[in-house]
């Protein structure tokens, strides 16, 4: 990766990820996870502070970026649950088959080149009863603004680091052979409704 993906991105994404309307919708769905969690996309650690320490007892954080695993060191100190960094994209995880309780998805699933065989391994490395928490931003339902995400989209993950704005994360995720057990859709307040459709929920692989 080059200067701007390693020194300006990272600074970028973390400040578009961790407005106060963001860490609201992390402080609601984060504490639901248990046992051992493999975070997909950690970034700089900003979902560290919402983990139950009663109840978390390891977080896998998967983060390719050497960016942002730099940028993540304050929180990481400020943990309130133990971390183990894995270095590798969303495609690669270097876990066992049915070896996490919880898998995590926040801000990410846009941003992962192939989102198929990342979910594939998702589901993998998901013990059987398991769920899935994520909260994406994806495609919109309505035509006028859908039109707009597939337009701008090719422009825009260039400079986004690869983040795609017309993803359909609920179907991406059923696809992958999850069943989805809660679901709400909304556009967050004050974003702008290309980038601010919502997808928040759980998700199980089948016992």
């Amino acid at each position: 990766m080059g200067f701007y993906e390693e020194r300006i991105l990272p600074h970028m994404i973390d400040k578009a990820c961790s407005v106060g309307q963001v860490m609201k919708l992390r402080s609601q769905l984060i504490p639901r996870a248990t046992g051992t969690v493999l975070e997909v996309g950690m970034g700089s650690g900003i979902n560290l502070e919402f983990y139950d320490p009663e109840t978390v007892a390891l977080v896998y954080g998967l983060e390719p970026s050497e960016g942002m695993r730099r940028k993540a060191q304050e929180n990481l100190q400020r943990s309130p649950v133990p971390v183990q960094w894995l270095d590798l994209p969303g495609e690669q995880i270097p876990l066992e088959d049915n070896s996490v309780d919880t898998v995590l998805l926040t801000f990410t699933l846009c941003t992962i080149p192939d989102h198929r065989a990342a979910l594939d391994q998702m589901w993998r490395v998901l013990r059987p009863g398991g769920e899935l928490l994520f909260l994406e931003h994806g495609e919109s339902p309505h035509t006028g603004t859908r039109k707009w995400q597939h337009r701008i989209t090719p422009g825009w993950k260039k400079i986004a680091g690869g983040c795609h704005l017309n993803r359909p994360i609920d179907s991406l995720i059923r696809e992958a052979g999850f069943t989805i057990a809660e679901l709400e859709n909304f556009y967050m307040p004050k974003a702008p409704r290309i980038a601010g459709y919502l997808y928040q929920g759980r998700a199980h692989k089948a016992l």
